[in-house]
Parts: structure tokens; C-alpha cells; sequence
């Protein structure tokens, strides 16, 4: 399937696949309701994409070549001060988000996007972050590629990767 995937950066067109991908990324135990849709508009949420294109800002697409259809995407940005989101670290260390629509979950697509933005990510940053929810089997993915606890409460654990430059 990997074949059928490339990876690009992140047009300005891709905005609404973006808050998509944000929607996404949130993850929801099974048995449980999915959030409503419109989730994404707490300012708590928002920040992670909204005016997409600011300075340190770095996103990558996974598109389906066979079907010419984005369906993943990996995305950076710094947040700090009042700002600080759910992986906050410090503020020199953006945060991660990450999302693969699910019938394209456990092909690689995740590894694939995380590849490519270690690779630039390394230029400006000497660290990521990202937060997962306990439970959520994606995190078994982020300790794979090297990224460790920071810190944990009693639902999330804000996880930590250096970057080699």
C-alpha cells in the first residue's frame, strides 16, 4: 500500500483537510460517542491549526496517488506562553499532532509522516513533543520512533523526542 502513498508538504489549500485531520487525531476509547464535529472550534483545540503558515510552522500530507486523496497528515507547531497546548514542554519545543484517516490506519502511512518531519523538524528544532491519551494504541507508534514520557496525568502523557541535527 506504502507504494500508492507519497508524502508532500502542506499547500494552502489543504486548510480544511487539516482541521479535518485535527478532528481526527482526537482520540475516542471504544464504546464511546465520537465528539460532535464542531470540537475543533475550542480555542483549547483551534490553535493547533488555525492560520496555518506561521513562522516555524511544518506539515506534511499523505496522499493516495491511485485515488489522488490526502488521507493523513503531520503537522508542528510552537505553541508558548498563553498559547502552551496539551504537550507543552517549553517553550523551544513545538508540538506534534498526527492523524491517518482510519481505513488507511496500520499501513505505515504514521511512521512514513513522522520520517519526513524529523528530517526538516531537525533543521530548526532540537525537540518534539506530542500528547496521547492513555490507552490509545498509537503511543506504542510514538515509543517506536523514539519518543519518551515527559510528564503524565491522569488521562494524557505529554511525550518527548530529540531530534539529531
Amino acid at each position: 500500500m506504502m507504494n500508492d502513498i507519497h508524502i508532500r508538504p502542506l499547500l494552502f489549500s489543504d486548510q480544511t483537510f487539516l482541521e479535518d485531520m485535527l478532528y481526527q487525531s482526537l482520540y475516542v476509547p471504544e464504546g464511546h460517542e465520537p465528539f460532535p464535529r464542531d470540537i475543533i472550534h475550542l480555542p483549547e483545540l483551534a490553535k493547533y491549526v488555525e492560520h496555518w503558515g506561521q513562522v516555524g510552522d511544518i506539515a506534511f500530507i499523505a496522499v493516495d496517488s491511485k485515488k489522488n486523496l490526502p488521507v493523513g497528515a503531520i503537522w508542528l507547531r510552537l505553541l508558548k506562553g498563553s498559547q502552551k497546548g496539551y504537550g507543552y514542554v517549553n517553550d523551544e519545543t513545538p508540538e506534534v499532532g498526527i492523524a491517518v484517516l482510519p481505513e488507511y490506519r496500520g499501513q505505515g502511512i504514521g511512521t512514513h509522516l513522522f520520517v519526513q518531519l524529523f528530517e526538516v523538524a531537525s533543521v530548526l528544532y532540537d525537540a518534539i513533543s506530542l500528547s496521547v491519551s492513555k490507552g490509545n494504541p498509537a503511543r506504542k507508534l510514538y515509543e517506536h520512533l523514539g519518543f519518551e514520557v515527559f510528564a503524565e496525568d491522569e488521562t494524557s502523557i505529554t511525550m518527548l523526542k530529540h531530534l539529531v541535527r
